[in-house]
Protein backbone atom coordinates (compact mmCIF):
# COMPACT_ATOMS: atom_id res chain seq x y z
CA UNK A 1 0.00 0.00 0.00
CA UNK A 2 1.13 3.39 -0.71
CA UNK A 3 2.05 6.05 1.73
CA UNK A 4 -0.87 8.19 0.62
CA UNK A 5 -3.40 5.43 1.11
CA UNK A 6 -1.95 4.57 4.49
CA UNK A 7 -2.10 8.19 5.63
CA UNK A 8 -5.71 8.40 4.43
CA UNK A 9 -6.66 5.25 6.31
CA UNK A 10 -5.01 6.46 9.48
CA UNK A 11 -6.74 9.82 9.15
CA UNK A 12 -10.06 8.11 8.58
CA UNK A 13 -9.55 5.80 11.54
CA UNK A 14 -8.66 8.80 13.64
CA UNK A 15 -11.87 10.68 12.62
CA UNK A 16 -13.99 7.58 13.22
CA UNK A 17 -12.50 7.05 16.65
CA UNK A 18 -13.15 10.70 17.57
CA UNK A 19 -16.76 10.44 16.38
CA UNK A 20 -17.16 7.19 18.31
CA UNK A 21 -15.67 8.79 21.40
CA UNK A 22 -17.84 11.94 21.16
CA UNK A 23 -21.06 10.08 20.53
CA UNK A 24 -20.51 7.46 23.20
CA UNK A 25 -19.06 9.62 25.98
CA UNK A 26 -21.20 10.76 28.88
CA UNK A 27 -24.31 9.24 27.46
CA UNK A 28 -26.68 8.09 30.11
CA UNK A 29 -29.00 5.36 29.15
CA UNK A 30 -32.46 6.89 29.17
CA UNK A 31 -35.58 4.96 29.94
CA UNK A 32 -38.18 6.29 27.51
CA UNK A 33 -41.03 5.74 29.99
CA UNK A 34 -39.37 8.25 32.33
CA UNK A 35 -39.26 11.02 29.76
CA UNK A 36 -42.73 10.76 28.26
CA UNK A 37 -45.13 12.66 30.51
CA UNK A 38 -48.86 12.37 30.13
CA UNK A 39 -50.41 15.56 28.82
CA UNK A 40 -51.28 17.93 31.60
CA UNK A 41 -54.81 19.26 31.47
CA UNK A 42 -54.83 22.92 32.13
CA UNK A 43 -57.71 24.43 34.01
CA UNK A 44 -59.19 27.32 32.13
CA UNK A 45 -60.75 30.05 34.19
CA UNK A 46 -63.17 32.37 32.46
CA UNK A 47 -63.89 35.65 34.15
CA UNK A 48 -67.08 37.37 33.10
CA UNK A 49 -67.40 40.95 34.08
CA UNK A 50 -70.93 42.19 34.42
CA UNK A 51 -71.82 45.56 33.10
CA UNK A 52 -72.61 48.03 35.82
CA UNK A 53 -76.25 47.79 36.77
CA UNK A 54 -78.47 50.79 36.76
CA UNK A 55 -79.60 51.81 40.16
CA UNK A 56 -83.24 51.19 40.88
CA UNK A 57 -84.96 54.09 42.48
CA UNK A 58 -87.68 53.03 44.83
CA UNK A 59 -90.17 55.66 45.73
CA UNK A 60 -91.73 55.20 49.12
CA UNK A 61 -95.35 56.26 49.08
CA UNK A 62 -97.36 56.77 52.22
CA UNK A 63 -100.51 54.70 51.74
CA UNK A 64 -103.42 55.47 54.00
CA UNK A 65 -104.52 52.48 56.09
CA UNK A 66 -108.00 52.54 54.53
CA UNK A 67 -106.50 52.16 51.02
CA UNK A 68 -104.31 49.29 52.25
CA UNK A 69 -107.45 47.49 53.49
CA UNK A 70 -109.22 48.16 50.17
CA UNK A 71 -106.27 46.77 48.21
CA UNK A 72 -106.09 43.65 50.40
CA UNK A 73 -109.84 43.10 50.07
CA UNK A 74 -109.64 43.68 46.30
CA UNK A 75 -106.91 41.06 45.82
CA UNK A 76 -108.38 38.54 48.28
CA UNK A 77 -111.80 38.49 46.63
CA UNK A 78 -111.97 36.01 43.74
CA UNK A 79 -114.83 35.18 41.44
CA UNK A 80 -115.88 31.59 40.78
CA UNK A 81 -117.26 29.71 37.79
CA UNK A 82 -119.43 26.68 37.15
CA UNK A 83 -117.85 23.53 35.73
CA UNK A 84 -116.64 24.02 32.15
CA UNK A 85 -118.07 27.57 32.00
CA UNK A 86 -116.64 31.05 31.60
CA UNK A 87 -119.84 33.09 31.92
CA UNK A 88 -120.25 35.35 34.94
CA UNK A 89 -122.89 34.52 37.51
CA UNK A 90 -124.76 37.19 39.52
CA UNK A 91 -122.36 36.93 42.49
CA UNK A 92 -119.30 37.36 40.22
CA UNK A 93 -120.94 40.39 38.59
CA UNK A 94 -121.51 42.05 41.99
CA UNK A 95 -117.87 41.48 42.97
CA UNK A 96 -116.68 42.89 39.64
CA UNK A 97 -118.86 46.00 40.09
CA UNK A 98 -117.01 46.72 43.35
CA UNK A 99 -113.66 46.11 41.66
CA UNK A 100 -114.60 48.43 38.80
CA UNK A 101 -115.54 51.17 41.27
CA UNK A 102 -112.17 50.83 43.01
CA UNK A 103 -110.30 50.95 39.69
CA UNK A 104 -112.23 54.02 38.47
CA UNK A 105 -111.43 55.82 41.75
CA UNK A 106 -107.76 54.75 41.79
CA UNK A 107 -106.50 55.35 38.26
CA UNK A 108 -102.84 54.76 39.23
CA UNK A 109 -103.56 51.02 39.51
CA UNK A 110 -103.70 48.50 36.71
CA UNK A 111 -104.91 44.95 37.04
CA UNK A 112 -103.77 41.41 36.27
CA UNK A 113 -106.59 38.85 36.08
CA UNK A 114 -105.56 35.19 36.35
CA UNK A 115 -107.92 32.56 34.97
CA UNK A 116 -107.82 29.20 36.78
CA UNK A 117 -109.40 25.77 36.32
CA UNK A 118 -109.74 22.52 38.19
CA UNK A 119 -107.55 19.60 37.09
CA UNK A 120 -110.16 17.81 35.00
CA UNK A 121 -109.58 18.06 31.26
CA UNK A 122 -106.34 18.32 29.32
CA UNK A 123 -103.76 20.95 30.13
CA UNK A 124 -104.35 22.65 26.76
CA UNK A 125 -108.12 22.71 27.27
CA UNK A 126 -107.77 24.14 30.78
CA UNK A 127 -105.37 26.84 29.62
CA UNK A 128 -107.90 27.90 26.97
CA UNK A 129 -110.75 27.81 29.51
CA UNK A 130 -108.72 29.86 32.00
CA UNK A 131 -108.08 32.41 29.27
CA UNK A 132 -111.82 32.65 28.49
CA UNK A 133 -112.59 33.11 32.19
CA UNK A 134 -110.05 35.90 32.63
CA UNK A 135 -111.23 37.58 29.42
CA UNK A 136 -114.85 37.37 30.58
CA UNK A 137 -114.00 39.34 33.73
CA UNK A 138 -111.93 41.83 31.71
CA UNK A 139 -114.75 42.50 29.25
CA UNK A 140 -117.20 43.03 32.12
CA UNK A 141 -114.87 45.53 33.80
CA UNK A 142 -114.44 47.38 30.49
CA UNK A 143 -118.24 47.54 30.15
CA UNK A 144 -118.30 49.11 33.64
CA UNK A 145 -115.97 51.92 32.53
CA UNK A 146 -112.47 50.62 33.31
CA UNK A 147 -110.00 51.26 30.50
CA UNK A 148 -108.97 48.04 28.76
CA UNK A 149 -105.32 49.13 28.57
CA UNK A 150 -105.17 48.95 32.38
CA UNK A 151 -106.21 45.28 32.43
CA UNK A 152 -103.96 42.33 31.56
CA UNK A 153 -105.03 38.70 31.60
CA UNK A 154 -103.20 35.42 32.02
CA UNK A 155 -104.37 31.84 32.10
CA UNK A 156 -102.92 29.49 34.67
CA UNK A 157 -105.22 26.66 33.64
CA UNK A 158 -104.89 23.93 36.25
CA UNK A 159 -101.30 24.92 37.19
CA UNK A 160 -102.08 26.99 40.32
CA UNK A 161 -104.78 25.21 42.28
CA UNK A 162 -106.08 26.90 45.41
CA UNK A 163 -106.86 23.42 46.77
CA UNK A 164 -104.88 20.43 45.44
CA UNK A 165 -107.46 17.82 46.55
CA UNK A 166 -109.45 15.83 43.99
CA UNK A 167 -113.04 16.28 45.09
CA UNK A 168 -116.04 18.49 44.25
CA UNK A 169 -115.27 21.08 46.92
CA UNK A 170 -111.66 21.54 45.77
CA UNK A 171 -112.65 21.61 42.10
CA UNK A 172 -115.24 24.34 42.76
CA UNK A 173 -112.67 26.34 44.70
CA UNK A 174 -110.12 26.06 41.84
CA UNK A 175 -112.51 27.30 39.11
CA UNK A 176 -111.82 30.98 39.67
CA UNK A 177 -110.36 34.28 38.54
CA UNK A 178 -107.73 35.88 40.76
CA UNK A 179 -106.93 39.59 40.81
CA UNK A 180 -103.59 41.35 41.36
CA UNK A 181 -103.27 45.12 41.47
CA UNK A 182 -100.23 46.61 39.79
CA UNK A 183 -98.97 50.15 40.14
Amino acid sequence: MGKKVMTGLVAMAFVCSILFFVTSCAKKQVNISETVQPPVEEEVVVVVKEAPKEETVVEVIEVPPELVRQIENFEDTNIYFDFDRSNLGPEAQEILKKKASFLRNNRSFSLLIGGNCDNRGTEEYNLALGERRADSAKQYLIALGVSGDRIKTISYGELKPADPANNEVAWAFNRRDTFKLLQ
